[in-house]
């Protein structure tokens, strides 16, 4: 059996689930230029009737703005960070039916808007890999722990991300927000990936950059739950986690 290590806890473990945004991946090279690309767009939109995003820009998806206006952070409880497609259609939606828009109108025009901006991030395919955790799939797959990958992002986006990152042949198992009826925190994920993968949830580490991971973990009975810090150093938000780290380089598996 495999060994899991992480300050000081040592603990067997079959498998390890990863969420994808902020964990796998890094979150503003990805999705900083999709949310300026549509915040952009929505304010076009909305100043074509005459209005304009009803609350601060920053708050209609959780983003941060640098002096000049560019998307510059985000905030790790917010939409942006922990919304499903589904939820973040929804809230862009809200603001075009506020300013007057017929809400099926209102959707084709955020679903035209996102479409738009999502090719514009795959002309550029901005995925690249968090510090260390090239070298930690390497050692879970020659340990042979099996890896599954749990987010609230689809299917579909998923598996295009990690084969720009050349990672795609690492997860045995990958879980999108399309292929199960609760997301997170919802124990969903966690026990259809570990239902696919033959392990149960009690042999398995959950690693995320949200407490949604954290809560989602905790709820299926994993193992552990290990927040992954992505905010300078704030660890306020990651209440759940049993364990919080840095990076990849903290983390450890052997036979």
């Amino acid at each position: 059996m495999p060994f899991f290590q992480v300050k000081g806890h040592s603990i067997p473990c079959r498998a390890i689930l990863f969420d994808k945004d902020g964990t796998l991946l890094h979150f503003m090279a990805l999705w900083g230029g999709w949310a300026e690309y549509v915040l952009k767009y929505m304010e076009e939109r909305l100043g074509l009737m005459g209005a304009g995003f009803t609350l601060p820009t920053e708050k209609v998806l959780g983003t941060k703005h640098d002096v000049s206006g560019r998307v510059s952070g985000y905030d790790v409880r917010g939409p942006l960070a922990m919304g499903t497609v589904e939820e973040t259609t929804g809230l862009l939606a809200w603001q075009l039916y506020a300013a007057g828009m017929p809400w099926n109108e209102a959707i084709v025009q955020v679903n035209q808007i996102t479409k738009n901006a999502m090719y514009e991030v795959r002309q550029r395919k901005p995925a690249f890999p968090m510090p260390g955790l090239e070298d930690f799939l390497r050692k879970c797959s020659l340990a042979s722990v099996k890896m599954a990958v749990v987010t609230s992002d689809q299917t579909s986006g998923a598996l295009e991300q990690l084969e720009w990152m050349g990672l795609r042949s690492y997860f045995t198992v990958i879980i999108g927000r399309d292929q199960v009826g609760n997301g997170k925190p919802h124990p969903e994920m966690t026990e259809t990936a570990c239902g696919l993968l033959g392990v149960k949830p009690e042999e398995t580490v959950v690693i995320g950059d949200s407490n949604g991971d954290m809560q989602m973990a905790k709820q299926a009975g994993a193992a552990l739950a290990v927040g992954l810090l992505t905010d300078e150093g704030d660890t306020s938000h990651l209440t759940d986690a049993d364990v919080v780290i840095s990076d990849y380089n903290e983390l450890d598996v052997h036979r």
